[in-house]
């Protein structure tokens, strides 16, 4: 399953949903990308992995994300993890 494109994202967060878009670009196994929201803006990453539609990185905002997903067609789920424990996320590719 290839991962590359742009994915409109919500994280189901204790604190209430948030909103962010994600553009993901696959180079072998590695991940690279770009996530966007309202709070925290353009915030690039380096360094995750991907193995088919199964993929991980970390967003280093005013607190640490590591994301862990799966792409299945055009829908991605999956947990973002932080100090106060994993929130599940959801999206779609646009």
């Amino acid at each position: 399953m290839n991962v590359d494109g742009t994915y409109r994202i919500t994280i189901h967060t204790p604190m209430g949903d948030t909103q962010s878009t994600w553009t993901l670009k696959a180079d072998g196994e590695s991940l690279s990308g770009v996530s966007e929201d309202a709070m925290t803006g353009h915030v690039e990453f380096t360094g995750g992995t991907v193995n088919g539609g199964v993929f991980a990185f970390t967003l280093d905002l005013p607190m640490r994300l590591e994301i862990e997903g799966r792409v299945e067609g055009d829908r991605v789920s999956g947990t973002a993890s932080a100090m106060f424990g994993p929130s599940l996320f959801e999206g779609s590719r646009i």
